[in-house]
């Protein structure tokens, strides 16, 4: 009906001459004093004809209507799908969209290329910033002050932000390097929970860690960095008390502190990027990328992330994972 209406209003014009014409042989026949079953015979075999060529031209601007939706789907890649025009004004508007199509596509490019560039760039930055971090924490290693300490312990920091921006440019990127592989889940959590033994420590927090007997599908470098996250986030927002590492079920590895919580209000926000809600307000060091990195990933990995959380009591962090059990089903 939609589509009648459109063809209506677009042949709008010959049909206010078919009726101007109907009103005139009308006037015609009354002052010539013709017989109006004369008449209206002549009147009903026009309005066939017009009825018939009116319904057939409908059917072919029905489907072309069609083919136009089509062409739609495959319209992104190339403007060649479309048919010839069947007059001046559908060739003047296909030569509009292959202008308008030609400049998207360099304007495409340009964006992929700059994109690729900035990538290449903050690849080549973070490894040249691992150089003197290196032989920053070598000079800091040679004396143990409580100064030295802090200062490796912001350098640590320093350290989580580089990676971070690595993550963050690489995510979408074409040298994402995802080498999906089976792994031990209990080797993947240890090894991030070894970088934070010292913020363990000096924060004198207690972990309590149940060994993750599990054979999980995944790459082990981007869990890594999801769980090491995770872990930063715990500690960060936990001034005394355990950080819990679990098993719940036979997929869902449970990160779990007794922090501060987050508000119920900024739960169903807390992986969006940029967002840090009341948390972020009380520490102005809160990027609001974390967590949006560590969905992201575990999307692309097909894994999944939920977090419960109850002010003054802590945070659950539940992230389920593909094991090689679920594999074989």
């Amino acid at each position: 009906m939609k589509l009648l209406t459109y063809y209506m209003k677009r042949n709008l014009r010959w049909i206010g001459i078919l009726l101007l014409n109907l009103f005139s042989m009308t006037i015609i026949i009354e002052l010539n004093g013709i017989a109006y079953s004369e008449w209206a015979y002549g009147g009903i075999l026009c309005l066939f004809f017009i009825f018939v060529v009116g319904g057939i031209d409908f059917i072919i601007y029905y489907r072309r209507h069609e083919q136009l939706i089509d062409v739609q789907k495959v319209i992104r890649i190339s403007v060649d799908a479309l048919e010839l025009p069947s007059d001046q004004i559908e060739e003047d508007y296909q030569r509009l969209l292959q202008l308008v199509h030609e400049d998207k596509i360099k304007a495409v490019n340009r964006l992929e290329n700059r994109k690729k560039d900035l990538t290449e760039y903050y690849t080549m930055w973070v490894h040249q910033i691992k150089t003197p971090i290196a032989a920053i924490r070598l000079l800091l290693q040679e004396e143990e002050t409580p100064q030295n300490m802090e200062i490796e312990s912001e350098l640590f920091r320093v350290e989580q932000y580089v990676e971070m921006a690595l993550h963050y440019t690489r995510l979408d990127s074409d040298s994402t390097d995802f080498i999906i592989q089976k792994h031990s889940l209990d080797t993947i959590v240890r090894e991030a929970v070894h970088k934070y033994a010292k913020i363990f420590i000096r924060k004198k927090i207690r972990l309590n860690y149940k060994s993750l007997d599990t054979q999980i599908v995944t790459d082990e470098k981007w869990l890594e960095f999801v769980i090491e996250q995770v872990l930063s986030n715990a500690l960060k927002y936990t001034q005394k008390g355990i950080v819990s590492i679990y098993m719940e079920g036979e997929n869902t590895v449970v990160i779990e502190d007794t922090g501060i919580g987050i508000r119920a209000e900024d739960l169903p926000r807390a992986c969006e990027k940029g967002y840090t809600g009341y948390n972020g307000h009380t520490d102005k060091r809160s990027t609001g990328i974390g967590l949006y990195l560590c969905k992201r990933i575990l999307e692309k990995l097909s894994h999944t992330i939920e977090i419960e959380s109850e002010i003054g009591v802590g945070t659950r962090v539940k992230i389920g994972l593909i094991t090689e059990d679920r594999i074989h089903e």
